[in-house]
């Protein structure tokens, strides 16, 4: 009875986001204000019963309840109840659920944080995001239904849960990154509204900002735990492997990255309109693109969940129809979104623009390199593999460009900057950056390879001209460097804090990438391997029990200069239902480097293979991803997106009414 429940409710709620399609948007064009009503209402109660949904799928999983097809294919009466219901979201049909509860989720969240937003904007934007609900419905209850029946035969005990996704990160990581691939269709929803009143000023671009940032700082530390998952729980020692579902999440960061940007000049000075429409269609189409590179077949990934060409067709023909749709509106509405607003060829606008263009270009060289090799076999032509070698190449000097505006674009001023002034500083900054750039690699002991000393060169550069920047606008209150730093907005403080951010993870992949340190040997108990200033001792290797595993740990002792600093236990794990074998890596993680090891196969005689890794600032490239969702949300907090703020000043200049309609006068 849950199980049909279940089903039930994201029937009703697909009936209700139909609703909140129709009435809002047709009320916005009539401008009746009880049409438009409707939208909360209709946002609220479809969250509510997506809950059900996904609370009768989570009552089924944990009770074992076989007779629903999903939770036979991916769960066991034997597996921990933790995994039990991360499993509700470990496979494709349950991880669709888990979508389309997060839209309802970010819908309902619009709903309700924006009761100043103006009541004709709001019916759309939430009109917007009810047509994209319903084309998420309706691929779950057409072709990915989890609450499927297996009756009257139904298995005994279920086929067990992925061994790969029994494991803490999938409890985080999906959640994490769905709520940022998702969030990117309030940004989409903003963007398509605004073309539909033809109104896309400031007020407008301050609205989606903070939904903008939001979404990017999920979608950011959801990336830094896929890569972090990855790291420790494949064996493998790597952090990223450029694969292709890999890239579906960093294409719509790299982009949503590009919007941000674009938003605060549409914000500031009201121009790159036409930017900013554009790259809310673009981030929000590639969350969607992700979406069917994961769920169409057309790719193998361990991280891929389905395999069926008809979910593929399904999610391909809802992806043409969201760009197709969007963009014929944007051709339509284009005429409107010109400005006066003028510039010199030295501003921060212009330097913000070069930023958009290079984010622009990294995104098309990840997505070529993505798609490439789809299009060659689709077209039966010679099958091609694009791999780390061509991202790497394509993408460092792109790297190093953004990080070259990053250091100059906050010096500049808005509309004009003189170039005179910019001579001494960038001077200084350049000549300092050298110095502390090779003093920091000697101090190190690193190998002074090309992109090593450039990467760091340019992340000193960064800091360096940050740092000035930040103290010249502390130091122009009379008050004092405290009062200054006061008085400074949480946006710039934000911004300062992701762009450290980005500097922290850029240092930390150039150095790992480059300077890390692969040995396998073969080692029997009293054997020992010498990495660097690290003597890694095999004590040997115990069987011990699972939950629903057996498993072979073994026991190496880390010494530096006959000083124990570490005990690794790696682990070769075998479970019982699958018979899948897994690998799990024993990591001493510190500041300044990790080091790994990994228990491979037995080779006879009491001997075993063994990896071990030494990785240095490895952290570095996590920690700097938390920096920078940590700045969004210092740089959401700011006051001056306060939808109240916005709403009562526009009242107050009589651009609205009460309820938010046109009064007739254009901002």
């Amino acid at each position: 009875m849950i199980p049909e429940i279940g089903h039930f409710a994201i029937i009703i709620a697909m009936v209700i986001a139909i609703v909140q399609a129709i009435l809002p948007l047709a009320g916005a064009a009539r401008q009746n204000t009880r049409w438009m009503g409707v939208a909360k209402p209709a946002a609220v109660t479809q969250f509510i019963f997506m809950c059900i949904a996904f609370i009768c799928l989570a009552y089924s999983f944990a009770t074992n309840d076989f007779t629903v097809k999903y939770v036979a294919g991916h769960s066991n009466t034997y597996l921990p109840m933790a995994f039990k219901l991360s499993a509700v979201w470990g496979g494709h049909e349950g991880s669709l659920l888990l979508w389309a509860l997060t839209l309802s989720g970010w819908t309902c969240a619009v709903a309700l944080r924006s009761q100043q937003l103006p009541q004709l904007m709001l019916a759309r934007v939430l009109g917007v995001l009810g047509l994209v609900a319903v084309g998420f419905y309706s691929f779950l209850i057409y072709t990915s239904n989890p609450f499927e029946r297996l009756l009257p035969q139904f298995p005994v005990d279920g086929a067990d849960l992925n061994p790969l996704l029994q494991d803490f990160g999938l409890i985080v990581h999906p959640p994490m990154l769905y709520m940022g691939y998702v969030g990117f269709s309030v940004v989409f929803a903003f963007a398509v509204a605004g073309l539909l009143g033809g109104r896309l000023d400031s007020a407008w671009a301050r609205w989606a900002r903070p939904w903008t940032v939001a979404s990017w700082c999920f979608l950011t530390v959801g990336i830094a735990l896929g890569s972090w998952w990855a790291y420790y729980e494949l064996g493998w020692g790597g952090w990223w492997f450029w694969d292709p579902v890999e890239n579906a999440s960093f294409m719509p960061w790299l982009s949503g990255t590009a919007l941000i940007h674009s938003l605060a000049v549409t914000d500031k000075r009201g121009v790159f309109k036409s930017w900013t429409v554009l790259l809310a269609i673009m981030t929000f189409s590639l969350s969607l693109l992700g979406t069917f590179l994961v769920r169409s077949g057309v790719l193998t990934s361990v991280h891929a969940f389905a395999s069926d060409p008809e979910r593929g067709f399904f999610i391909l023909v809802f992806l043409f129809m969201v760009i197709g749709g969007s963009l014929l509106l944007f051709a339509i509405r284009a005429p409107r979104l010109q400005t006066n607003s003028q510039y010199s060829g030295v501003s921060r606008e212009v330097l913000l623009l070069a930023n958009n263009i290079m984010l622009v270009l990294a995104t098309v060289i990840v997505l070529m390199g993505t798609l490439f090799p789809i299009f060659f076999d689709v077209l039966g032509l010679e099958k091609i593999s694009i791999g780390a070698p061509y991202f790497n190449a394509m993408f460092a000097p792109v790297v190093v460009g953004l990080l070259f505006l990053m250091g100059i674009g906050p010096l500049l001023n808005w509309k004009r900057h003189k170039v005179e002034r910019l001579i001494r500083p960038f001077i200084i900054a350049f000549v300092s950056s050298v110095i502390i750039a090779m003093i920091a690699l000697n101090l190190l002991g690193m190998s002074l390879s090309l992109w090593v000393c450039l990467a760091v060169i340019v992340a000193v550069w960064v800091v360096w001209l940050t740092l000035l920047d930040f103290y010249r606008k502390m130091n122009t209150a009379s008050q004092g460097l405290w009062a200054g730093f006061n008085r400074l907005s949480r946006s710039y403080k934000g911004m300062i804090v992701a762009h450290m951010g980005i500097v922290i993870t850029v240092i930390g992949v150039t150095i790992v990438a480059t300077q890390d340190v692969e040995k396998d040997v073969r080692m029997r108990a009293g054997d020992h391997a010498v990495v660097g200033k690290y003597e890694f001792r095999f004590r040997g290797v115990q069987e011990i029990p699972g939950p629903n595993f057996t498993a072979q740990r073994g026991q190496v002792d880390v010494y530096v200069d006959e000083s124990l600093v570490a005990q690794l236990t790696p682990e070769k794990r075998r479970y019982w239902v699958q018979r899948n074998t897994m690998t799990e890596a024993a990591i001493d993680a510190g500041f300044s480097r990790d080091l790994y090891v990994a228990l491979g196969e037995p080779l006879g005689d009491g001997s075993w293979a063994v990896r071990i890794y030494y990785k240095p600032f490895i952290r570095w490239v996590w920690g700097g991803g938390v920096i920078m969702a940590l700045g969004g949300v210092l740089a959401m907090s700011d006051r001056r997106y306060r939808l109240k703020v916005t709403s009562r000043l526009k009242m107050q200049r009589g651009l609205i009414d009460s309820n938010g309609l046109n009064t007739g006068t254009q901002a």
